[in-house]
């Protein structure tokens, strides 16, 4: 089950930085690619406002 980043997200880069597959894109609010997301969880488990939901 894919993952989604709220509008608490502070862009920090956390979350990308650490996405084994490289499916989120950067900006004001990072999003990630359900279709490229393989649920590893990792983004949620680093994000240091717990801005990233399980869809």
């Amino acid at each position: 089950m894919p993952r989604r980043i709220t509008d608490a997200c502070i862009a920090c880069g956390t979350c990308k930085s650490n996405c084994p597959v490289d499916c989120i894109t950067e900006g004001d609010i990072y999003v990630i690619d359900p279709d490229q997301c393989i649920d590893c969880g990792i983004c949620q488990t680093n994000c240091p406002v717990d801005c990233i939901v399980t869809e």
